[in-house]
C-alpha cells in the first residue's frame, strides 16, 4: 500500500488538500496529514478546519519515509516556503526518487530547492512570475517523480492522477467510476 504524507500550513486552500487525499485514501493509500504547525487543527483559507493526524515535527522525529509528499496550495504555501524542515524533507524525498506532489502555488517549494530547473510543471497562474518555465495552460504535469497541478479547479483530476502513478491507470478508473465522474 503506497504511504503519502499531506502537509497542512494554515491558510491551505481545502479543495486543494481535501480532494486528492479523499481520493488516495478511497483508493487504498495509506494517507498521513501532517499539520506544519505545533497544533493537530489546521484553518484553511475558507475557514474549514481539518483536524490532522500529526503534526510535521512528530513525523520528522520518527524518521519515516514516504512514497510520496503532498503539497497543497493556497496562502499557506508562504509558511511551507519558509521551512527548513519542508525544504530539507523535499530535498531528500527528491534525492531518494520518491514521489512529490504539489498543487497551485505549491510548486514554488520545489523551485524554491531547486528541483524545477530544466523540468516540465506547471501551477497557479498567480506565481507564474517567480516560475519562468511555467506551462500555463497544463492542468496536471509529470517530469519524472514530479507531479504538479494548476489549482482548486484541478484538484479532483490531480487526486486520480495521483493514484494513477501510486497505483494504476485502473484504479484511478476505478476511483473516478466510484464518484461519478
Amino acid at each position: 500500500m503506497p504511504t503519502v504524507l499531506a502537509i497542512l500550513a494554515e491558510g491551505f486552500e481545502e479543495i486543494e488538500a481535501a480532494a486528492p487525499i479523499d481520493l488516495l485514501r478511497r483508493a487504498g493509500a495509506e494517507v498521513t496529514v501532517a499539520a506544519l504547525g505545533e497544533g493537530i487543527h489546521v484553518t484553511g483559507r475558507s475557514q474549514l478546519t481539518l483536524h490532522a493526524d500529526t503534526t510535521l515535527a512528530a513525523v520528522a522525529a520518527g524518521g519515516r519515509e514516504f512514497d510520496c509528499v503532498f503539497l497543497p496550495g493556497g496562502p499557506g504555501v508562504a509558511q511551507l516556503r519558509g521551512d527548513p524542515r519542508v525544504r530539507a524533507l523535499v530535498l531528500r524525498q527528491h534525492a531518494a526518487g520518491r514521489w512529490l506532489a504539489a498543487i497551485c502555488a505549491a510548486p514554488t517549494v520545489l523551485y524554491d530547492a531547486g528541483l524545477l530547473t530544466g523540468r516540465r510543471y506547471t501551477a497557479h497562474f498567480s506565481v507564474a512570475s517567480e516560475l519562468p518555465h511555467l506551462l500555463a495552460g497544463e492542468r496536471v504535469v509529470a517530469d519524472g517523480h514530479l507531479l504538479t497541478s494548476r489549482g482548486a479547479g484541478t484538484a479532483v483530476e490531480f487526486g486520480l492522477f495521483l493514484v494513477e502513478k501510486l497505483f494504476s491507470a485502473e484504479k484511478a478508473r476505478e476511483v473516478a467510476r466510484s464518484i461519478c465522474l
